[in-house]
């Protein structure tokens, strides 16, 4: 699967951030892809370092395994599900899925970009792609949570017209996990 149009908006948009490499649309491809596909690899280690190394004091060291492993693979495949990864030159660099969350509402999991390609407005791009996917698939709305040690992520989501489920006054490690939803625009359903 490739999306030419947000791939072309996506390095519109992103251009360079404090230095980062622009992205350039002609080496990027979006898969759809299996959990258990090798390029997947990455995206799943990744978060798990990422989760001990933010979280461990807060929710445990055993908690990223528990929190990557709480729903089945399946989960994330069609016609419900799906999970994206976008390689640059072959390589995987960024990636995101989303399972149901009710009749009408996609959940978002598993968004995430390689540390070494981080400030290039691919998280941006993950999003979109996973929108348009899920409007695509019939979702009228999204829904994702993150976690209070992750201000990156609240500041993307905001930014891109999601709205907050919790008080953003409040101190983010007085709550579990900051959760957004955004309605789906209509469109082409498939």
């Amino acid at each position: 699967m490739t999306a030419e149009p947000s791939l072309r908006h996506a390095s519109r948009s992103a251009g360079s951030l404090d230095g980062a490499r622009p992205l350039d649309p002609a080496a990027l491809e979006v898969l759809n892809l299996p959990m258990d596909d090798l390029r997947v690899r990455p995206l799943l280690d990744e978060l798990a370092v990422e989760y001990d190394t933010r979280y461990g004091d807060l929710f445990g060291r055993k908690a990223a395994a528990e929190e990557l492993n709480r729903y089945p693979a399946a989960e994330f495949a069609a016609p419900g599900g799906a999970l994206l990864m976008i390689l640059e030159n072959a390589k995987s660099i960024a990636g995101g899925a989303f399972r149901r969350y009710d009749a009408s509402t996609a959940e978002l999991k598993r968004i995430w970009t390689h540390s070494g390609h981080r400030r290039r407005g691919l998280g941006r791009l993950v999003l979109a792609e996973l929108e348009a996917l899920a409007a695509r698939r019939g979702y009228t709305r999204v829904y994702l949570t993150t976690g209070p040690r992750q201000p990156e992520a609240r500041n993307l989501y905001l930014k891109a017209g999601y709205r907050p489920q919790f008080d953003l006054d409040a101190d983010p490690e007085t709550l579990k996990f900051l959760a957004f939803t955004k309605e789906l625009p209509e469109g082409p359903r498939k």
